[in-house]
């Protein structure tokens, strides 16, 4: 998916909202553990109810790993749900995969042609050799951690080498990589401050921004420095949406919850 579509469904649905799907069968509404596959019942009801007011979604893979098999085949069962209901939705593996070239080319050819997700997250620890295998891919995106929202991001990303903190070193390097343009950065939420440092040195690429809601990220805040002209950011909110209720209703108290941020989300945009 070019960020041509990604662009023009935010337009479309005046919003830049991405729902992460973490799913923890001890958080969601009890009635679903009944059903063959809970995961996925939950992850369909929930995309059912907001897809209108979602330009993203986001599951992360830990939460399928922990479940085995049947968690496996629950995520391959949502994104397939999603690519076959929904294509015009941007979809997320957040794997925060990265390893040597070749273990990343397997990597990428897990999410991308065997699961059909748009774009992955990767770790960029490892260099240029272990991202640019994802990057190589056409008409996917490699999102990579910037500066993450966690309290641990001080412990390195911050750090300063040779008069510059690490986080602008890993985003200037990599602007240098092939096929780069294909690149994304997540900045946590929580780190706003820093978003108008972060424009210096990717003026125009999509940030993918984790923190809003539950982890107290403002949208105010992020969109004062990082929008741009095309937005070029995707909020993600994850447990303030999808555990909004756990009753029989959960899934219109979710398009609730992401009804809110939506129409937030307008009004910047609608400002610009």
């Amino acid at each position: 998916m070019k960020t041509t579509n990604l662009i023009s469904e935010i337009r479309k649905k005046n919003s830049f909202l991405c729902i992460g799907l973490d799913v923890d069968l001890d958080k969601i509404p009890q009635h679903l553990l009944k059903e063959e596959d809970p995961i996925f019942a939950f992850n369909k009801e929930i995309i059912d109810a907001t897809h209108s007011l979602a330009v993203a979604y986001k599951p992360n893979t830990a939460f399928y790993e922990a479940y085995g098999l049947k968690g496996w085949k629950a995520l391959e069962k949502t994104i397939n749900y999603l690519n076959e209901n929904y294509p015009e939705i941007f979809t997320i593996a957040d794997a925060k995969r990265g390893d040597i070239g070749n273990t990343s080319t397997m990597y990428a050819k897990a999410f991308f042609e065997d699961l059909g997700f748009d774009s992955v997250t990767v770790a960029p620890y490892m260099g240029q050799d272990s991202v640019e295998p994802f990057l190589s891919f056409e008409d996917k995106h490699t999102i990579m951690l910037a500066l993450t929202s966690n309290k641990g991001a001080f412990d390195f990303q911050v750090k300063v080498s040779e008069g510059k903190e690490l986080y602008k070193s890993v985003l200037e390097t990599s602007t240098h990589w092939k096929n780069s343009e294909n690149l994304m950065y997540v900045v946590g939420a929580t780190k706003a401050e820093y978003f108008a440092e972060i424009r210096k040195i990717v003026p125009s690429s999509f940030l993918l921004v984790p923190g809003v809601g539950a982890q107290g990220g403002s949208l105010s805040e992020v969109c004062k420095y990082g929008i741009t002209k095309d937005i070029g950011l995707l909020i993600n909110s994850s447990r303030g949406i999808i555990y909004a209720s756990q009753d029989t209703n959960f899934a219109q108290a979710a398009k609730s919850k992401a009804l809110e941020l939506q129409l937030e989300m307008k009004a910047i945009i609608n400002d610009l």
